[in-house]
């Protein structure tokens, strides 16, 4: 959901590599092997205990508390680096696993920068979620400029598809708990998006992206993702109506993702809770997949109040779902976050302030965490 952060990439890899060396022991032991609950410091006497972080509270909760990774930062922000590994049991990579970036050429193949993520995750027992396989936007120039020109038809299309789905899900096969098979497939009016993928293909696409992926990788969880779908309404219902239909013929579809990229001047959606319940009872996990929370800027106390309160509407939510395992926010720091560059005069939308300071909503993710239950 949000443009490509491409440049000095190869450059930050050498040095991502050389980071998870430089912090992987600690932080390998402070929350070892797969996470699970009950996992969390040691401390010697006479050493206070630092407060919980988000993971050790979320592994208490038997829920995964995630975030979108930027590759970049990842390499080169030594606090940025550290924060991803205290604060969080799973990853998204949120940019580097996207067609443009893993198949910048046909048959050329480059996971260099998703397979350092997935080094890093390993590292400090993180889980990763991938993202995606599936999507209208970010793809590389060779299929769309193949595709308007007609050197690539319908036929050659769905091979290409097939083939690019295959590899990179074998590629990261047993490395991924969940991934984003099919991305912003809906319009607002529930109407199917007008895609190159759908009018190329016409929509049984979908159901092959499910086959494909599961045929690749058999223990992945398969979801559709989207956003504007946090209440009930006419995107979310032909997702739920699409899950529906798709099952009952057998198609792995296994998971429905919610982004929640939520914004304070407009309501809260108060039926979040109602519209997880609901593909829950078909037999769907559903996930907060890439939560934020903008506003314009300069934040006030007030629109912060209002900023921690939607963030921790939308945990509640996610922790009132039996099915609903995880909760990811699109980027933890304003220091990069994607929202500036995309909604004008809007940003701050993330739980940490661009010092790395914690902002009410990262107290309200944290209580919310610890209530008992």
């Amino acid at each position: 959901m949000n443009s490509s952060r491409t440049g000095l990439r190869r450059a930050a890899l050498a040095v991502l590599s050389a980071a998870l060396v430089a912090t992987a022991a600690g932080t390998a032991q402070a929350h070892p092997g797969k996470v699970g609950p009950g996992k969390g410091h040691h401390h010697g006497k006479g050493h206070p205990k630092p407060a919980a972080s988000l993971r050790d509270l979320a592994d208490r909760r038997h829920v995964l508390i995630g975030t979108a990774v930027d590759t970049t930062a990842l390499a080169e922000d030594g606090a940025y680096r550290a924060a991803t590994a205290r604060e969080f049991s799973s990853v998204t990579a949120e940019n580097v696993m996207k067609w443009e970036v893993v198949e910048p050429e046909r048959g050329r193949y480059d996971w260099s920068a998703a397979d350092e993520l997935v080094r890093f995750a390993r590292a400090h027992g993180q889980q990763v979620r991938g993202h995606t396989l599936l999507w209208h936007n970010q793809l590389p120039a060779w299929l769309t400029e193949g595709v308007a020109d007609g050197s690539i038809d319908a036929k050659e299309l769905r091979k290409i598809l097939r083939e690019h789905i295959t590899a990179e899900v074998k590629h990261f096969k047993g490395k991924i708990y969940q991934w984003d098979v099919v991305n912003e497939v809906f319009e607002e009016d529930g109407s199917l998006r007008d895609s190159i993928w759908l009018q190329q293909l016409g929509p049984s696409y979908i159901a092959d992206a499910f086959r494909w992926a599961h045929r690749a990788d058999p223990g992945a969880k398969l979801f559709m993702n989207d956003y504007n779908v946090e209440g009930v309404n006419a995107k979310s219902t032909a997702y739920y109506e699409l899950a529906k239909k798709l099952r009952a013929q057998g198609v792995p579809v296994q998971g429905m993702g919610v982004q929640a990229h939520l914004d304070i001047q407009y309501g809260f959606p108060t039926d979040l809770a109602a519209n997880l319940a609901r593909f829950d009872r078909l037999g769907l996990r559903t996930a907060i997949t890439e939560a934020d929370v903008r506003m314009f800027t300069p934040s006030d106390p007030a629109k912060l109040a209002r900023q921690a309160s939607d963030y921790r509407g939308l945990l509640a939510a996610c922790l009132a779902t039996k099915g609903c395992t995880s909760f990811t926010v699109w980027g933890f720091t304003d220091k990069y976050s994607w929202v500036p560059g995309t909604f004008e005069g809007e940003g701050e939308a993330n739980i940490l302030d661009a010092d790395f300071r914690h902002k009410p909503a990262y107290e309200a993710l944290r209580e919310e965490l610890a209530k008992r239950h």
